[in-house]
């Protein structure tokens, strides 16, 4: 849905800057609560799994919700400091510090989600064990394709495209850039950057399992972090 507002609102944006669509600001409004709602919902996630863990390992399923949570608060800390983020920061910028101004960069960060069908099917499969079937080996190739050209390849096209419609270098944009600008690329394209390259090792590990033997693949599985497809889930 992201993606479609973001393919909507850049087609009808020519000038990057003055350009406005209705659909941008109603969006925004449509989609900010749910970072808020998916930090609740990765919680009841991860309490979940606790339960049916500890039902399985000492035949008591009852896991009380508040102890629960510093665990996922170490776990997801990553995540939850994006989506708080998101909510804290961008909501406020996108929506009045911009005055109307640069729906169309607005477009192109919602177009952020089109990576998020391929890592949230890389998640299915691998709870139900399905790591060795050609759709999970395509599947991965589809996410690193469309998370790196989707969320890494983006923030410098966003300054890119800036410095086309100033008629200046690249390098220059970030000295005329609004410092919110600056502010928001600095801290969240890292994220980016650190998410694709878990997808990365992930996929390496994937290709090159079967050229190992079974006691080596064994071995590496257990130190491959159990949130690398649920790291790289959203944004927004």
């Amino acid at each position: 849905m992201a993606s479609s507002a973001g393919c909507i609102i850049i087609s009808s944006c020519k000038d990057v800057m003055e350009d406005r669509h209705w659909l941008t600001n109603a969006y925004i409004l449509f989609a900010t609560p749910y970072f808020a709602y998916d930090i609740y919902a990765m919680f009841l996630c991860y309490w979940h799994k606790l339960q049916v863990k500890g039902h399985e390992e000492a035949g008591n399923g009852v896991v009380l919700m508040a102890p629960a949570v510093p665990g996922y608060l170490r776990q997801e800390a990553l995540m939850v400091l994006h989506h708080l983020f998101m909510v804290a920061f961008c909501f406020p910028v996108s929506l009045m510090w911009r005055q109307g101004k640069g729906d169309y960069f607005q477009g192109v960060l919602f177009l952020a989600e089109l990576s998020t069908p391929a890592v949230s099917l890389g998640k299915v499969l691998i709870q139900y064990k399905k790591q060795d079937t050609l759709l999970h080996k395509v599947n991965g190739v589809m996410m690193m394709v469309t998370f790196f050209g989707c969320r890494v390849f983006l923030f410098p096209y966003l300054y890119y495209a800036y410095s086309r419609h100033a008629s200046i270098p690249m390098y220059e944009v970030p000295l005329v850039a609004p410092w919110q600008c600056n502010l928001g690329a600095a801290l969240l394209w890292p994220l980016q950057l650190y998410w694709f390259a878990l997808i990365c090792r992930g996929a390496l590990r994937l290709f090159t399992k079967r050229s190992k033997s079974p006691p080596e693949a064994m071995k590496d599985d257990k130190n491959l972090p159990l949130n690398n497809s649920r790291s790289s889930n959203q944004t927004d």
